[in-house]
């Protein structure tokens, strides 16, 4: 019972701290503290606690109340709960839930979640709000509007230079900012640095019969919404798992995993709710790990795009079952944010597999701050813009080989690794991704260590290469939002030709599915500035057969990478696995399920990888079998 008791004191408490945006410990060390106490008293009503006391006199009660959500870490717990129903994805906002009220059209009453029942008024802050709409056109009677409020990393950057020069003490991480402002005080203009997403619309006047429908109608509304997905199979499942690790890592504003409701709003009503969540949602959490390491140095590389990107190199700590000696530090912004130098002790984390990166500063060093003043590639002075330290120098070397060694990686020319690249263009045989093309046995030849047969087999691979599909191609690239996924639903869309890409605009990009008017703008944007390079690819022998994109899913959820000798086309390997509902990837790694080659034994790092990760490998006879009608 003392057990209970204490850890019942633990869970208020530290829920109490993070919704005033003071947390003490990670979502992960919470969620363990829950579990134990669910272990030892199932039934314990802690365990059904919403949100937190609302201490504040200016409290308002929900007319329908604010639950939390079930949440899993585990793929086989969300699978058995969508079972075989229709599933409507969304990124997991990581910020603050609220209400907003709408009477006769006009934005009247805002509140937070609060402990469920009760909420404190901040009409006043969410009113600073710019994405938010004022007005409701089309509802005469009363409308809520339920939502997260967040902060997106150029505005959490821009408002702490705000704070700054208004004397006030700054955040210490993007993690409790929200909460933070939204019980302010003083100085509640702040809050417009904020961004508000809608994910439900409660009114008597729908009649929606679709969770799909209704974020359309959001919409509509102008409201901005999180970018929703229909998902039937687990290969749906995984890949928006797989676009929620992306985000993590990648993304401009903090998600926590991602949130799956059934789209069919008639089953809302008949499973109902429990005390703490609705039956009809779950979410799906990425298991992680934070701890404190020292900052050993910061390393500064050049992306192919010209941004500096920061990598803090530290005293190794374990993290999700993987020693990390290296924590991407995002972008100048974070540094000079939190002035990260030498000797800081900072707050790392690893969730989810991707890319460990730093969270707070614990405690800071004597050391002096300082930003470079030159490129660590090609030693020009760099410019600061907004949150970037940028290289203008379109000769870099460090942005041409991020550029080919990007498109070397994904369209898949094996054996060429980075230390090869380098010396290629240290000897002046590659300057650009087409003159890769141009390359010979007689010039490899000349790099160290490279013997006739190694040779005859990057040259064989760099042809073979030309046979990619469209999809593979265009990933490869490099184009500014132009992931393999996002290059997917482009050619799935009926944009299935590079001139039907290369001549598409804004308006009709904005149709395909995840694109946005900002997404779209940059991507053609991208594409545009490599339209020489993509004429060269051509010339050079790229050709593209359309893509038949089937119902089938033998091989659904299934990742397959090739290597070695063949007796069939690459390309053609790769059309059957997209047309059996596989994956084909381009390089081996833990998510890979199968390495497809006709070698027994071979130098390839592909084959070593998996050998080493204990991937199952296929000859092609074997693959065939798999997909034997």
């Amino acid at each position: 019972m003392e057990k209970i008791k204490e850890l019942e004191l633990e869970l208020v408490k530290h829920k109490s701290l993070y919704y005033q945006g003071k947390a003490e410990i990670s979502d992960e060390e919470y969620d363990k503290i829950e579990d134990e106490l669910r272990k030892l008293d199932p039934n314990n009503s802690i365990l059904d606690l919403v949100g937190t006391v609302v201490l504040s006199s200016d409290k308002i009660e929900h007319d329908k109340k604010m639950l939390s959500l079930n949440k899993t870490y585990k793929f086989e717990d969300l699978s058995a709960w969508a079972n075989t129903e229709e599933v409507i994805s969304t990124f997991k906002i990581d910020g603050s839930s609220c209400s907003l009220i709408y009477e006769n059209e006009k934005l009247e009453i805002a509140k937070t979640r609060g402990d469920g029942r009760f909420g404190e008024n901040i009409l006043n802050k969410i009113l600073c709000i710019e994405n938010i709409p004022k007005k409701l056109r089309g509802y005469k009677s009363k409308v809520e509007i339920r939502g997260e409020v967040y902060c997106c990393e150029d505005n959490f950057l821009k408002l702490c230079e705000e704070m700054k020069n208004l004397n006030l003490e700054t955040p210490t991480s993007k993690r409790n900012i929200v909460a933070g402002l939204l019980g302010r005080k003083e100085n509640i203009e702040l809050s417009r640095f904020l961004s508000f997403q809608a994910f439900e619309l409660i009114s008597d006047e729908n009649n929606l019969k679709t969770e799909e429908e209704k974020f359309k109608l959001l919409e509509s509304k102008k409201f901005k919404v999180p970018a929703y997905h229909l998902n039937r199979t687990e290969k749906d499942f995984k890949e928006r798992l797989s676009e929620a690790k992306d985000f993590m890592a990648n993304g401009d504003y903090l998600i926590d995993g991602m949130v799956f409701t059934y789209n069919n709003i008639a089953l809302h009503s008949e499973l109902g709710e429990t005390a703490h969540h609705p039956r009809y949602k779950m979410a799906f959490k990425f298991q992680g790990e934070t701890k404190f390491a020292k900052i050993s140095s910061i390393s500064w590389q050049v992306s192919r795009n010209g941004y500096l990107t920061p990598v803090a190199n530290i005293e190794p700590v374990e993290l999700s079952g993987a020693m990390v000696s290296r924590v991407t530090l995002h972008n100048y912004g974070m540094v000079k944010q939190f002035s990260l130098k030498k000797d800081d002790i900072i707050e790392v984390v690893r969730s989810g597999e991707v890319i460990p990166k730093f969270l707070s500063v614990k405690e800071s060093s004597a050391n002096k701050f300082s930003r470079p003043e030159n490129c660590p590639s090609c030693d020009e002075i760099v410019r600061e813009e907004d949150i970037r330290l940028i290289c203008d120098n379109s000769l870099c070397p460090g942005k041409i080989k991020d550029e080919i060694l990007n498109f070397i990686q994904k369209i898949g020319i094996d054996d060429l690794s980075g230390k090869r690249l380098d010396e290629l263009i240290r000897a002046g045989f590659v300057t650009d991704i087409p003159s890769l093309y141009d390359l010979s046995e007689k010039k490899l030849l000349e790099l160290d260590k490279v013997k006739d047969k190694l040779a005859n087999k990057i040259i064989t691979n760099i042809k073979g290469s030309k046979n990619a599909d469209l999809i593979t191609f265009l990933a490869a690239l490099g184009i500014s939002g132009g992931a393999y996924n996002k290059c997917e639903k482009i050619v799935k869309s009926g944009f299935d030709s590079l001139e039907k890409i290369l001549s598409l605009t804004v308006e009709e990009l904005c149709t395909v599915e995840s694109f946005a008017e900002k997404s779209s703008t940059e991507f053609i944007k991208s594409i545009n500035s490599k339209k020489a390079i993509i004429e060269k690819l051509v010339k050079s022998g790229f050709s593209f057969e359309k893509i038949k994109f089937s119902e089938e899913t033998i091989l659904a959820g299934f990742k397959f990478c090739i290597t070695g000798s063949l007796s069939m086309k690459r390309s053609d390997l790769q059309k059957l696995i997209k047309e059996n509902g596989g994956e084909a990837v381009s390089t081996v790694t833990k998510k890979t399920n199968f390495l497809i080659t006709n070698d027994t034994e071979s130098s390839s790092s592909k084959f070593k990888k998996a050998k080493e990760l204990d991937i199952k490998i296929l000859n092609e006879t074997q693959f065939l079998e798999m997909i034997k009608k």
